[in-house]
């Protein structure tokens, strides 16, 4: 049986995989952020369409439902090595941390190209599905129930919702480093999908379009409160992401070398 790596040698495998991130063309970056944001928007549909069909004989069973049928998204996400705000914190800052220098322009560019071309990517593709027939007949309903909850929950519970929103998508960057086979990473990306779903915690690329998705199913949402969520979940998943995940991690790290 395989040995799980210890923290230094995650953190070796962080510094490769950061590499990789940092030093991406400006061509490949936006590709591949594109794609992250549109292919993330699969399992949101996925979880309307799930929610949709088992509500009208389950009830509440439907937000279990939903949360399972969400994980395929996350599962494509890190299956294709797209690049997803918040789940690329860990292995570019243990890149910076490992380098002569913190490499604040690289990290600045990953960072702000890969949050900007995810919501753009992401918002035309719900533009696709909002498109009438595409979806099955109630999926938007579902959808619209869903956005609505995230949107009016409040900035405090919404910001304490995107720390652990944070948190957990950058706890998969550790874990996906700490395992060693494909079959390994698609259960690992599966599991972190599911829970996120099941909070539901909020990611500021999920929720976002997921609130933008509900607007457009019909939600009583206003466009000012989607950038209430923009704010507060980025915020909140900086200090969840960054503060929690990615800085104890590397210190963890730092700290077996001593």
């Amino acid at each position: 049986m395989p040995v799980a790596p210890s923290p230094s040698e995650i953190f070796d495998r962080a510094v490769e995989e950061g590499e990789r991130r940092l030093d991406q063309s400006m061509l490949e970056l936006v590709a591949t952020s594109f794609i992250a944001g549109f292919t993330i928007v699969f399992g949101i549909a996925a979880l309307g369409i799930v929610h949709a069909l088992v509500k009208p004989e389950f009830g509440d069973v439907a937000t279990v439902a939903g949360a399972l049928a969400f994980g395929v998204g996350v599962v494509f996400l890190v299956i294709g090595r797209a690049e997803l705000f918040n789940e690329n914190f860990f292995d570019p800052v243990a890149k910076a941390v490992d380098a002569d220098s913190w490499m604040v322009f690289p990290l600045f560019r990953l960072w702000v190209v890969t949050f900007v071309v995810n919501l753009v990517g992401g918002v035309l593709f719900v533009l696709v599905f909002a498109v009438d027939g595409v979806l099955p007949t109630g999926t938007g309903a579902a959808l619209s129930t869903v956005a609505e909850g995230l949107a009016r929950r409040g900035v405090v519970a919404g910001f304490a919702s995107a720390i652990v929103g944070g948190a957990l998508v950058t706890l998969l960057s550790f874990l996906l480093e700490g395992v060693n086979s494909v079959g390994s990473r698609i259960t690992m990306a599966y599991i972190v999908g599911v829970l996120l779903a099941l909070g539901p915690f909020d990611h500021v690329i999920v929720t976002t379009l997921h609130v933008v998705f509900g607007i457009l199913s019909g939600a009583d949402v206003g466009y000012g409160l989607v950038a209430e969520v923009l704010v507060v979940t980025t915020a909140g998943n900086l200090v969840g992401g960054l503060g929690l995940v990615t800085l104890t991690h590397v210190a963890q790290a730092v700290g077996a070398e001593e």
